[in-house]
């Protein structure tokens, strides 16, 4: 399994790595793991789940949306 530091993590999510202390402080996301030097991992796991991730099958799945137009002004 793949761990990553708070500062790789953050990046990916798009967050602070000040915000995920807070997160961890508050018990409202929890880091995989916690060094004996202190030091906060995050795995790839919780990777997959803050990003919505279930699987290997949801990279190949294609989204459709759908519009529906009342009239030819809004088109």
């Amino acid at each position: 399994m793949k761990y990553y530091t708070i500062g790789e993590f953050a990046e990916l999510i798009g967050k602070n790595a000040q915000t995920l202390r807070e997160w961890d402080k508050k018990d409202l996301f929890k880091p995989h793991h916690i060094s004996p030097t202190g030091y906060r991992y995050y795995s790839q796991e919780q990777l997959n789940h803050f990003l919505g991730i279930r699987g290997v099958e949801v990279k190949n799945r294609r989204i459709i949306g759908y519009c529906r137009v009342s009239s030819n002004k809004k088109r």
